[in-house]
């Protein structure tokens, strides 16, 4: 098994972008200020960008230096109509929304992947990062299948993933069925 080292700099940005996403959640399909942070930040690496899909769902595009597979990475930016009550430097800004299923550590894990693949090209194929709206019962997910994301961004495979607390960090589980998914979102 390969292990990819991520430098401390990439590292403390992740925290921070994290942070920045967890203090300003947005529901289902009015994710501007999460669409237009995450933009700025795939932007400001010169990677390539595509919006507007199911409202604020935004597709970031890494081609490796050679022909091959083309797979989509997914992760979820809304959030929750809860009040936070936690107290800590980074606690939601946003009067009753808060990020309780952890949408901002995915989206904040697929901005470090886009950049760590831009910046690390050395692949074959083209990855596809897809930032979707609207997975909280919101059905952005098929919003995007009924705009055409696929057939504008072909996919071979896509892959998603979840957060799951209590499992040792640094480790990862693999299902080869769906897993902690919810219908049509």
């Amino acid at each position: 098994m390969s292990t990819i080292a991520i430098k401390s700099d990439l590292h403390e940005l992740m925290v921070s972008w994290r942070h920045h996403l967890h203090k300003h959640p947005e529901l289902s399909f009015k994710e501007e200020i999460t669409s237009d942070y995450i933009a700025s930040v795939l932007q400001s690496h010169d990677i390539e960008i595509h919006r507007g899909l199911a409202v604020t769902g935004i597709i970031a595009t890494i081609h490796g230096k050679k022909e091959g597979q083309v797979i989509g990475l997914r992760a979820d930016m809304d959030a929750l109509p809860i009040q936070e009550k936690n107290n800590f430097s980074h606690k939601s800004t946003h009067e009753g929304k808060m990020h309780a299923c952890g949408h901002d550590g995915h989206s904040t894990m697929l901005l470090g992947a886009a950049i760590y693949l831009k910046e690390h090209n050395d692949f074959s194929g083209t990855v596809h990062c897809i930032f979707q709206p609207a997975e909280e019962g919101g059905g952005g997910g098929r919003v995007m299948v009924e705009e055409g994301i696929f057939e504008k961004f072909p996919c071979q495979a896509v892959y998603g993933m979840h957060n799951w607390p209590g499992m040792a960090e640094g480790q990862f589980a693999v299902h080869d069925t769906a897993v902690m998914a919810a219908n049509e979102t």
